[in-house]
């Protein structure tokens, strides 16, 4: 499944430690490593990071009330399930949205959004999402910064990266993103409770001028206790120590080795779907995501029938088909601690709860063609790769 992912052996052991004194005069050495190495992960080199002890959708909350202001215009699209509880929470939290709707399958519409801002100087922010999970489409966040740029808009540029941080490359002073966001329950092999919110120092300087309400998620409170290494409340102290632990295991194999594996095995899992006759809910192999394939079923098939047989029968999860798409798709997720082994494992689960399910396809089709891929692309024997866990998801 797509989240939460598997923990690695040395995540899950940094996590077991006695409770500790986090006012104590040694918690800052910590604290201070984590926040300077999330800045390395997210490519953040002038701005800050926050930790807040959330779901992302907490980090979402805390860069919308943190730098903008009830009524201020904002642009933004809907192409799935998480890009549509965005917008809901904008819209709940008085932004004036204007939507761009969009197939489920496709993603950020570059040219419209182009569009959008020549016709509305007044558009305050924007708003895209790198990798919308629900149905396995990565979009352009790059190509919508120089859209911004083509349209000459001087909006911020909000990036839900939850799904693609620590998994696929974002580089947010590159790419000129100003709030980016993520969560500790997918590429960072954690347990859910810690969301991430990389603030630009645009991004900040919007801070001073916001009048939106805030208190929990206030930038303020966390400047003024992260300056000396520690936090303006009771922070999940284990989950900081896997945290530690997370980014070291990441830092070890290489970023860009960890981007490439993703993108490789996310190819051999989508090699043998098609193998299988069955077809990706993203539309084309532009929006084709490296953290999570959704997997249109076949005609008279259940999506979600597909689900509760390999659950119950064959002890694997994967990802429902959510709201647009529910029943129309079932996903495999492909990111965090997994290898080729963990990809052939649920490609094998998910041949025989299609096949119990009712769908036409031959066993072993698709695992044979994704280990063909996996064998001719995989690194040469005497090249070092990473230590993962060989099955996708542990039995319960």
């Amino acid at each position: 499944m797509p989240g939460p992912t598997n923990v690695p052996e040395v995540v899950r052991r940094a996590l077991n430690v006695p409770m500790e004194d986090h006012r104590a005069p040694d918690f800052p050495d910590l604290v201070l490593g984590l926040l300077a190495d999330l800045k390395i992960l997210l490519r953040n080199e002038t701005g800050r990071v926050f930790i807040y002890p959330s779901s992302g959708t907490g980090a979402w909350e805390a860069a919308i009330t943190n730098t903008l202001s009830r009524g201020d215009r904002v642009l933004m699209s809907r192409f799935g399930q998480f890009s549509h509880l965005w917008v809901d929470m904008a819209q709940r939290l008085g932004l004036d949205v204007v939507c761009v709707d969009v197939e489920w399958g496709a993603g950020v519409p570059l040219d419209e959004y182009e569009r959008q801002l020549v016709a509305d100087p007044s558009i305050k922010a924007v708003f895209a999402t790198h990798n919308e999970t629900a149905t396995g489409v990565t979009s352009d966040v790059a190509g919508v910064r120089r859209a911004m740029d083509a349209a000459g808009s001087d909006a911020l540029l909000f990036v839900d990266g939850v799904s693609s941080v620590a998994s696929i490359d974002l580089r947010q002073e590159e790419w000129g993103v100003d709030l980016a966001v993520t969560g500790s329950q997918k590429g960072l092999m954690l347990p859910a409770g810690l969301s991430i919110l990389g603030v630009s120092e645009k991004a900040l300087q919007a801070a001073a001028t916001s009048a939106m309400e805030r208190c929990y998620f206030s930038f303020q409170d966390m400047i003024t206790t992260n300056d000396v290494g520690y936090f303006p409340y009771t922070p999940p102290v284990p989950l900081l120590h896997g945290l530690r632990a997370s980014i070291d295991r990441l830092f070890d194999e290489g970023l860009a080795e960890v981007f490439a594996r993703h993108h490789r095995l996310a190819e051999g899992v989508r090699v043998g779907i098609a193998a299988l006759g069955l077809d990706l809910c993203a539309v084309a192999p532009e929006w084709y995501s490296d953290t999570v394939s959704a997997i249109r079923v076949p005609p008279g098939v259940d999506g979600a029938q597909v689900c509760r047989i390999a659950y119950h029968r064959y002890r694997t999860s994967f990802g429902a088909g959510l709201s647009e798409v529910a029943g129309k798709v079932f996903r495999i997720g492909h990111l965090g601690d997994l290898n080729e082994v963990s990809c052939l494992a649920a490609l094998a689960a998910a041949e025989m709860a299609l096949a119990d399910a009712g769908a036409r396809v031959r066993l072993g089709d698709g695992v044979a063609a994704a280990q063909d891929f996996y064998r001719n692309a995989h690194p040469q024997a005497d090249e070092p790769v990473a230590l993962s866990a060989a099955t996708s998801v542990a039995p319960r």
